[in-house]
């Protein structure tokens, strides 16, 4: 038995714990010696922002820098050892076990670290640390090749993360992870040493630059070498899943210092180094799978049948057992075969096969079937290579955490721990972790995982504070570590050994290997600044301190798990707080304010009002991205709605009773501004500002034109006037209140033409002046007045629709999105005018005079309303080569939050405006006026509405 069994009266943590302890003046005036000023951040708001990572752990820290090169990361090493601070190093914060999170100094290595360069045609690739795998795998695509770590939550974890927790994931194992594929680093040493260990001269420079650190790594490596036991406990350790303390295979598998080197910083949480660059070499994506997913009777028939199955050649056998199939079950596309039964001791294996033919997948097919044949399944199990199938069986699988996280109690915290055995021996080791959840209470605990390899992840939820659940938790995990180690596994497989297991590496290693480890971590860091408490602490109860207490918030947010998921996709990440960040701090206010600490309460509140909530852009992209579901934009249009004032709603319920007359006026106050100088109009719009304030009054940009016609003008029956009425069109109010790009016609004009050409008919509702998609009220929170135009609208199109017989058509994706939510449950169908285009107007058309090249920017509500493939559909159709930039996101403008706050449009739009400069393409498009607007002002080039572009290749030549 372990020594961490008992308990400690420091075991559960204030969310405010040390907030007392900031860092010293002295301290911020050095780094900003070298960082600018702006990215030296010690208020509350912003340290308590970065206190959470995707663990059970909470560390709030001293303060936060937001690094933008390798050297403001190298003087904030300095300045830490010259004041004895700790370092985290923090790049996508989805660490499970508590290593991105500290403390000291955080340093935030995602925001200035997004570069990459793909070479010899696909097969190379170096990576800064703060793109997604995600990321690189789209622009890896071209080439059909991919990174060999694939670890489920690819769309947020960052290479920073991929390389210091040696990832790997579903189908890698151990062949294709972060320590296989690794070409090499340039890392940055706690002393400010910067070595790039991929350079033909490496251990040169090492020895020159850091030559006692070059020796004692080979003195290391004789250590090792030199005992047959120390030997065979790495060689063991490592022939599987192995994330438990440093990466000692590195002494067997390498000669020189840098490789050495390079390799040991591979799976070492931020304790050794910062990895500021990382090469890849790729591996070839299959181009074919076949799945299946398969239900056994019982845990022990799944897990006793892997050997065989591991041994035809499967590229991802994924476990689930009974509490996993119960859950899944609950899923709306839950896979066919573990539906219509009663869950009770059962187990599922995801089976799937890879293959680069037809040929090669039938044979690797045929050969798994046959083995499912013999084998004793609940019922029958077939294969098939149908794309909704497949996605079916990788919901169920990878929802679990998901599903299971979201269903705990408020107050608690989902603790997702992963170990890995030999195959042969999953089956008892499955069977006796069922046994102690039943031990120890843990009655919704659910284990699934990488049966192919031996790794299984378990989830517990609990609230891990008191004598009673510290203990349970205690126990629990002392008898796990017994009888992990006495199947010869591993007690961390791919999460990384972080705080959780720090106290038990020792207990995997012995003392020889465990004195090894501490005799690298001080050649390397020998003032442990890096990540202390993270891999090595000789504290048996360090995995229970600081353990994270959610306090209960509101019910919109408090299922968050706080992973990050969401962070990727938000407009705002880069210039206030992101989605999980709006909700920590909402934590850590309600935390606050239950211990009655109003000055904390007053100051998160005084921050978070710029912060969170009018950088926000409310575009819920956030929604998609979340495993739980949590849509963090919609629930600060509620905080928004709370802060309206009597007197607001007021005047915004005016305005949609009169929105004729307010449209119209905006449309003309635009005119009048444009034929101002854009200096002297941004002046007076400036003056304004200060009187009324930023929330209330847009500032006026350049790339504002002139207003827009009057909708009503455009008469009631449109298009081929001859031909028979098709449906409802509603032109967009934005559209007629923002005029057209320069030189261009609009999309309510190019909609009308191509209708004339295609043959078709649409009415318009004789109360289109008064028509509004509500989208204006519901962002800015004004109840009242989005009921007076829902209401409105209702009637409108009830009448115009005959009760729901013609459908509406939208020509704005944004106003779309705001129309079917106001006419949900009426009957009434609407449809985006690109969608309508793409289906009943493109085969009517003749494309005349195709451009050349176009570049399109999706935006969130064409992603909402799943419009991306009609867009695309039409560009082809109109230019002959058509190109969506990789770092596309939402623009920011979010209707005239771009005008209030054109801060969040520049961040939202730097890198994707930064891209768009490399691509030469001859036209710009997107979906939606304001985005138009947005992107116009990001990039410099003029952004029209797709349908435009169509109108343009479809007009007939002049000497026809």
């Amino acid at each position: 038995m372990t020594t961490a069994s008992s308990t400690s009266s420091t075991s559960s943590t204030s969310l405010l714990n040390n907030d007392h302890s900031v860092i010293s003046e002295h301290a911020l005036a050095s780094l900003r010696e070298e960082i600018d000023s702006a990215d030296v951040r010690s208020r509350l708001i912003d340290r308590v922002a970065y206190a959470s990572d995707a663990s059970h752990y909470y560390h709030v820290p001293k303060a936060v820098i937001v690094a933008s090169d390798v050297y403001e990361v190298a003087h904030a090493f300095r300045v830490a050892k010259q004041h004895n601070l700790p370092v985290t190093l923090r790049s996508g914060g989805t660490s499970l076990s508590g290593q991105a999170s500290g403390d000291g100094l955080l340093v935030d290595v995602r925001r200035g670290f997004r570069n990459m360069a793909v070479e010899e045609q696909g097969r190379v690739v170096r990576v800064e640390p703060g793109l997604t795998v995600a990321q690189v795998n789209a622009r890896l695509a071209l080439y059909g090749r991919k990174l060999g770590p694939d670890p489920a939550s690819e769309s947020a974890a960052t290479i920073g993360g991929v390389v210091n927790n040696n990832s790997s994931g579903m189908a890698c194992g151990t062949e294709f992870n972060t320590y296989q594929t690794l070409r090499g680093l340039t890392l940055v040493l706690p002393s400010g040493t910067i070595i790039d260990t991929g350079a033909p001269d490496a251990d040169d420079k090492l020895y020159a630059l850091e030559p006692q650190l070059a020796d004692k790594l080979l003195q290391l490596q004789r250590r090792v070498k030199e005992n047959p036991t120390s030997v065979e406990i790495i060689q063991r350790h490592f022939a599987i899943k192995n994330t438990m303390g440093y990466g000692l295979n590195s002494f067997l598998d390498f000669e020189g210092p840098a490789k050495i080197l390079e390799h040991l910083v591979v799976g070492s949480e931020g304790t050794l180094a910062f990895v500021a660059e990382a090469t890849f070499d790729t591996i070839p994506v299959a181009k074919l799978a076949t799945t299946t997913v398969a239900v056994f009777s019982q845990l022990h028939s799944a897990t006793s049948a892997l050997p065989e199955l591991v041994s035809t050649g499967a590229a991802t056998l994924e476990l689930m057992d009974a509490a996993s199939i119960k859950v899944g079950q609950s899923f709306a596309d839950a896979p066919q075969s573990i539906q219509g039964f009663e869950v009770d001791q059962q187990a599922a294996l995801l089976i799937e096969y890879h293959a680069q033919s037809e040929e090669e997948l039938r044979e690797r097919e045929n050969i798994g079937q046959k083995l499912l044949d013999d084998l004793e399944l609940f019922q029958p199990s077939a294969f098939s290579t149908a794309a909704a199938d497949r996605n079916s069986a990788w919901q169920f699988r990878k929802g679990l955490y998901a599903k299971v996280a979201k269903a705990r109690p408020s107050g608690t915290t989902a603790l997702l721990e992963d170990v890995a055995v030999p195959v042969e021996r999953l089956a008892a080791t499955c069977a006796g972790l069922q046994d102690l959840f039943n031990a120890n209470g843990y009655d919704d605990a659910v284990i699934f995982g990488h049966a192919k390899d031996g790794n299984i992840h378990f989830l517990l939820t609990d609230r891990f504070e008191g004598e009673k659940n510290l203990s349970r938790y205690n126990k629990f995990t002392d008898d796990m570590v017994d009888l992990v180690l006495d199947a010869e596994g591993n007690l961390k497989a791919e999460h990384g050994t972080g705080r959780a297991m720090a106290p038990f590496v020792r207990r995997q290693y012995g003392d020889e290997l465990y004195e090894v480890m501490q005799e690298l971590k001080k050649a390397i860091d020998p003032r442990g600044i890096l990540n202390p408490g993270v891999i090595l602490d000789e504290d048996p109860t360090a995995h229970i301190s600081n353990v994270k207490l959610n306090p209960t918030v509101e019910a919109e947010i408090d299922p968050c798990v706080e992973c990050g998921y969401c962070e990727p996709v938000c407009p705002s990440k880069d210039l206030t707080l992101t989605p999980r960040q709006r909700i920590v701090v909402r934590r850590a206010r309600a935390k606050a304010e239950q211990e009655g600490d109003t000055a904390t309460v007053a100051e998160l509140d005084k921050d978070y009002e710029y912060m969170g909530k009018q950088t926000c852009a409310v575009d819920s992209l956030c929604v998609r991205a979340c495993p739980v579901d949590i849509d963090t934009g919609k629930f600060i249009k509620q905080l928004r709605r709370e802060d309206s004032k009597k007197l607001e709603q007021k005047v915004w319920k005016g305005a949609a009773s009169g929105w004729s007359t307010v449209n119209r006026g905006a449309s003309i106050a635009l005119s009048g501004a444009y034929r101002l100088p854009t200096g002297l109009a941004k002046t007076v719009s400036d003056i304004g500002r200060a009187l009324v304030g930023t929330e209330t009054m847009p500032q006026y940009q350049p790339e504002l034109p002139t207003g827009g016609v009057r909708r009503s003008k455009l008469g009631r029956i449109v298009g081929d006037s001859t031909a028979e009425v098709q449906a409802v069109y509603v032109p967009a109010c934005v559209n007629a209140m923002f005029g057209p790009q320069k030189g261009g016609i609009g999309v309510t004009e190019a909609f009308l033409r191509l209708l004339q050409r295609a043959g078709v008919a649409v009415e318009i509702p004789e109360a289109i002046d008064s028509l509004c998609c509500g989208t204006p009220w519901t962002s800015k929170g004004m109840a009242e007045g989005h009921q007076v135009m829902e209401d409105r609208v209702r009637a409108v199109l009830d009448d115009a629709t005959r009760g729901g017989e013609l459908p509406v058509i939208v020509d704005a994706s944004s106003c779309t999105e705001g129309f079917i939510a106001m006419v949900k449950d009426t009957g009434i169908t609407v449809t985006d005018s690109i969608s309508f285009t793409a289906e009943h107007l493109a085969e009517k058309l003749t494309v005349t005079a195709p451009v050349e090249s176009v570049t399109i920017h999706p935006t969130c509500s064409s992603e909402h309303l799943g419009l991306l493939p009609a867009i695309e559909q039409v560009a082809n159709l109109a230019a002959k080569d058509v190109a969506i930039p990789y770092s596309w996101g939402c623009c920011g403008y979010a209707g005239d939050r771009g005008m209030l706050h054109p801060e969040l449009t520049d961040s939202a739009t730097a890198r994707e405006a930064a891209e768009v400069a490399g691509i030469d393409a001859d036209f710009h498009v997107s979906s939606n006026r304001t985005c138009e607007l947005g992107m116009t002002r990001a990039t410099g080039r003029p952004y029209r509405h797709v349908l435009e572009l169509l109108e343009l290749a479809t007009q007939r030549h002049p000497s026809s």
